[in-house]
């Protein structure tokens, strides 16, 4: 399961980590017979950024950034974990547990997610290192 940095590292050209998460991704989507997540959370924080002109001197349109998300979808590797039945008590356990705070919150709904379905996170955040029972890879340090 893809975290967000990883996503704009690997559209990026300008990112000193572009290369190594451009082939990690490329790589997942195009076979090997795993799928790969993309939570929605992921999905529109790429765009949130990709698309601000704060942040990139030429950000990307609605529609690019739109249509580089309908690419990843589209491909059959690809698929949107989404909350289930178990959501909730993971959740609940990992806030009481872990205590997260400020930034570490959306981190551990991505956790939750991750722990929900045996999932990996793939993620150059070393924040996903701090919590107990998920498993985690930089892909942008493993290539």
């Amino acid at each position: 399961m893809i975290d967000v940095n990883v996503l704009v590292y690997a559209v990026d050209s300008n990112q000193p980590r572009h290369e190594a998460a451009k082939g990690w991704l490329d790589e997942q989507l195009n076979g090997r017979g795993r799928t790969i997540g993309l939570p929605w959370e992921t999905l529109v924080g790429f765009m949130r950024i990709l698309t601000n002109p704060r942040i990139f001197r030429t950000p990307l349109t609605a529609e690019q950034a739109w249509d580089q998300v309908d690419q990843w979808l589209s491909s059959p590797a690809s698929w949107v974990p989404v909350p289930g039945p178990g959501h909730r008590n993971i959740l609940d356990r990992i806030m009481r547990a872990e205590r997260p705070t400020a930034k570490l919150i959306p981190d551990a709904h991505l956790v939750a997610l991750a722990i929900e379905y045996g999932l990996t996170v793939a993620s150059a955040d070393t924040d996903f290192g701090g919590f107990a029972d998920v498993r985690w890879i930089d892909p942008t340090r493993t290539r």
